[in-house]
């Protein structure tokens, strides 16, 4: 008998009981927004809140409803970059997690 767990749940566990994770989560979130992957960075997100925030909470602190959260970070949601950056602000604070950015020169 083969035993298999939903992967989405084995990344919501891992985030949830391992911080570097969750942060590594985050900063790869950032990473692909900033670098023109959003639906890349929506789906990490849509993850990482449902493993650390939850989406009541995030719809509490970024004065949102919970349900336009879940559109916004679903497959084809389409954030406004306000909405975006409540987002991240809310996640990164429960993280204790501080962005800084750096410019690097393509090759």
């Amino acid at each position: 008998m083969v035993l298999t767990r939903d992967f989405k749940e084995t990344v919501k566990e891992r985030a949830a009981r391992d911080p570097a994770f969750a942060k590594a989560m985050l900063d790869e979130a950032a990473t692909a927004f900033l670098n023109g992957e959003p639906h890349v960075a929506r789906l990490i997100l849509r993850d990482l809140v449902n493993a650390s925030v939850g989406f009541e909470e995030l719809a509490t602190e970024t004065n949102r409803p919970s349900k336009s959260l879940h559109r916004m970070l679903s497959e084809k949601g389409n954030p406004s970059m306000d909405n975006l950056a409540a987002i991240f602000g809310a996640v990164r604070k429960r993280l204790g997690v501080a962005f800084e950015a750096h410019a690097v020169e393509a090759a």
